[in-house]
């Protein structure tokens, strides 16, 4: 199991910071993420700072009430589903209100989370607008509906004509342009990221009072009503950070119907789902991985096999970890939840994949069985666990576990650790590797070896990093001196 993220996203336990403008958030939310209707308190609303970002939470407000906001300001950090992004002021004023308090958390797009007041005005009495609540959530994935037809009547607030150019307007901006009947088009934005600002709408009305500038807005020449937009006039529209036919999944949400077939899941597969998420998310893995030599191992099954015994390499690899953790009583450990706890007994728990799931029959005290007493009991148990029929004394409990996939051509992986064990082996496949070792007269030569990748999972609360490598160590010489496990 490999751990990784997507190209430029924080990894696990990391943050990462930015910044985002109060008035412009992305194409298709709505016009800024502060709202300015007619002399009304500037509305503060919960912005989209990702394409994938359905609600944010308030992590910190960097400006308090009755406090002097200049434009560019940070005014608060908010949480995305992706990083900590810093929400910045477009205007000039005084934040009036915190309407959601820091620490809030699963705030919707579109929430009122504060209010500024211009300067002068009082800030202390400023009243929460009544149509506080967030916009109709957008429609379900699985309903295509047609983009709204374009606005043939004269110009409100949000118009845009194709061939002209758009601005982001600040609130007092806006209202000064409406006020005079200008539009922002007839002058140039000087703001941070392109804002057209106060300023800039107040030298527009001295260019139209020194007679620079027409009179009334320009206004666009009625075109004939259309039957059905073409998709040329499409693509002509606003563009939007989410596409216009919604995907067949979306985080947060059920796919779409007809997209998918359920599989029922038995109890086994439920129970382990439920345990294996309880372990990757509450249990600190470490990992430390070794290559092992299997030359005096295969010698030996070899023996083995004239004198009729048939064991397996795994039927080894149980005996040498019960040998380890004989002598490394340390590692012998499990965490209940209140602190570690060092096991009398040597329980080994062999993974077995059955068509129900992956099961842990335990072979008890393996430090004291034979190899041909550990292969019996591999044996038995593995048919009595695919047939369905193993007793719950027979895979409850145990002290250490082993995985291996080298029977189906693994190389090494990673394996989730069996809480309230504290470790756990992945095996992959022995493998042929030639390696340049020196001969009785100290020549160097090239040599076949048989090695084995084994990977340790433990739980770095009770095992760390370096107990996790003294017993790989102990092992792979218990493993590679099979004499050792007599």
């Amino acid at each position: 199991m490999q751990s990784g993220g997507a190209e430029g996203s924080p990894g696990a336990g990391q943050t990462r910071r930015g910044r985002a403008s109060g008035n412009a958030p992305p194409a298709g939310i709505c016009s800024g993420a502060l709202d300015f209707p007619g002399g009304d308190p500037i509305r503060i609303l919960m912005p989209s700072l990702s394409p994938t970002m359905e609600e944010g939470n308030i992590v910190k407000w960097l400006k308090k009430e009755g406090e002097a906001v200049s434009a560019g300001d940070a005014l608060c950090e908010i949480e995305t589903d992706k990083a900590v992004v810093t929400l910045d002021a477009s205007d000039d004023g005084i934040l009036a209100k915190i309407v959601v308090e820091e620490g809030s958390k699963n705030i919707r797009l579109g929430s009122l989370i504060g209010l500024i007041v211009e300067e002068g005005e009082d800030w202390k009495h400023v009243e929460i607008p009544k149509d506080v609540g967030p916009p109709p959530p957008v429609s379900k994935p699985s309903e295509l509906r047609p983009s709204p037809e374009p606005q043939i009547s004269i110009p409100v607030k949000k118009e845009h004509i194709p061939g002209t150019l758009r601005f982001r307007l600040s609130p007092a901006a806006r209202n000064i342009l409406e006020k005079h009947s200008l539009d922002a088009s007839q002058g140039t934005a000087t703001g941070p990221r392109g804002i057209f600002t106060k300023e800039d709408a107040l030298k527009l009305v001295q260019l139209k009072q020194m007679g620079k500038i027409p009179e009334s807005r320009p206004t666009p020449t009625p075109a004939a009503t259309p039957t059905a937009p073409s998709p040329l006039q499409a693509t002509a529209g606003p563009s939007y950070p989410r596409p216009v036919i919604p995907p067949v999944s979306t985080p947060g949400q059920p796919n779409a119907v007809g997209t998918f077939t359920e599989i029922p899941a038995s109890n086994i597969r439920r129970v382990i789902a439920k345990r294996l998420t309880e372990s990757k998310s509450t249990v600190p893995h470490a990992y430390a991985t070794a290559d092992c030599d299997l030359g005096a191992v295969l010698k030996v099954r070899q023996d083995l096999v004239k004198d009729d015994i048939k064991v397996s390499v795994n039927d080894f690899i149980i005996k040498a970890a019960a040998v380890t953790l004989k002598q490394m009583p340390d590692v012998n450990v499990s965490w209940d939840g209140e602190g570690p706890k060092q096991l009398p007994f040597i329980d080994i728990s062999v993974a077995v994949a059955t068509d129900k799931g992956l099961l842990t029959p335990i072979i008890k005290d393996a430090a004291a069985k034979g190899i041909q007493e550990i292969a019996d009991s591999v044996k038995a148990l593995s048919k009595k666990a695919r047939d369905g029929k193993l007793l719950p004394e027979e895979y409850q409990g145990g002290s250490f576990s082993i995985s291996n996939l080298g029977m189906f051509g693994i190389d090494e992986f990673t394996a989730v650790i069996n809480p309230p064990q504290a470790c756990i082996l992945a095996v992959g496949r022995f493998r042929p590797v030639l390696k340049l070792t020196e001969d009785e007269e100290g020549n160097a030569k090239l040599q076949q070896r048989q090695l084995i990748t084994v990977t340790m999972s433990s739980d770095s609360r009770v095992v760390d990093d370096e107990l996790a490598t003294r017993f790989l160590k102990s092992f792979k010489a218990n493993l590679e001196n099979p004499i050792r496990l007599a």
